[in-house]
């Protein structure tokens, strides 16, 4: 989750934050045809004017945790109401789950079964928080790590952390400890749990046409963090918006494609048009435990 900010001029004392750009979460199922990946036609699943974003498929794979702002309500955070929601893949139905003057973001199942949010608190600040399953209980998890932007668990007391500023940073933090370890610097926004452990995110390097993006992976061996560069992403991509399947293959959205790779691959397979599903401006995807389904957040037509 990134805050959006209004750019005003240096003089205007009393200017309402700008809000997010529309978009929503589609859900498609995912198979195999052919020894490749094949997407079918998606739905729109939060089908709410605003902002809908950041989905999180549950461990068990029955519910899909998603941002969204709904109603012209602003907050004490100074930008539209964001809670987080539920949909049911079984009865798709859409339940709120967090309901406070704040406003919460990246919704992350916990190791231990709660939910782990980036909330912007009444004074603008971003930090890691959790609530029990139920949105209730809200916990501050690292005072001292801010501003946090997205997260993602490594075990039951490690995260890695995008950690706002210039430049970007990834932090290790624990549970407790209070202050982050910086582990890379200028880092791009995607934060990802990894099927065989670990996470990945994306280092820059270099500017202008010599800048790359490289995925990166980030594993704990023997509670050490250490990172393994893996493939540079789509070419001509300056923004990785990806997501893992279980078998190891990673995803990227880029000019109106999906795109896979697979570990010791030279190059990324164009493998979905999803312009031709109806899909513009994909900026977040997400795949189910078990690989059968994807959510992807697009701007609505």
């Amino acid at each position: 989750m990134i805050k959006w900010i209004a750019v005003v001029p240096a003089l205007a004392l009393f200017s309402m934050p700008q809000a997010p750009p529309p978009t929503e979460v589609y859900l498609a199922g995912l198979s195999m045809q052919d020894g490749r990946v094949a997407m079918a036609r998606p739905e729109n699943i939060s089908n709410s004017p605003g902002y809908d974003n950041q989905p999180f498929f549950t461990p068990d794979g029955a519910a899909l945790l998603f941002t969204s702002a709904r109603g012209a309500v602003m907050s004490a955070c100074g930008s539209p109401q964001t809670d987080i929601y539920r949909y049911d893949l079984a009865t798709r139905a859409v339940t709120q789950v967090t309901d406070t003057p704040e406003c919460e973001y990246s919704p992350t199942v916990t190791p231990d079964g709660g939910i782990s949010v980036i909330r912007v608190e009444g004074d603008g600040t971003q930090r890691l928080w959790r609530f029990s399953a139920d949105g209730k209980n809200p916990a501050l998890v690292l005072a001292d790590v801010k501003p946090v932007g997205y997260h993602a668990w490594l075990d039951k007391k490690t995260l890695a952390l995008f950690v706002l500023g210039q430049p970007a940073t990834l932090q290790i933090a624990r549970t407790g400890a209070g202050q982050g370890e910086i582990l890379a610097t200028n880092i791009g926004q995607s934060i990802v749990r990894m099927p065989g452990g670990g996470a990945s995110f994306v280092q820059q390097d270099g500017t202008g046409a010599e800048r790359t993006l490289t995925v990166t992976q980030v594993t704990l061996e023997n509670g050490t963090p250490v990172t393994k560069r893996l493939t540079t992403v789509v070419p001509g991509a300056t923004q990785a918006h990806l997501a893992w399947l279980p078998d190891g293959t990673l995803l990227m959205a880029h000019d109106g494609w999906l795109h896979a790779w697979r570990s010791g691959a030279s190059n990324w397979d164009r493998i979905t048009d999803l312009g031709g599903l109806g899909l513009r401006n994909v900026t977040r995807l997400a795949v189910s435990p078990k690989g059968e389904r994807i959510a992807v957040v697009a701007v609505p037509q």
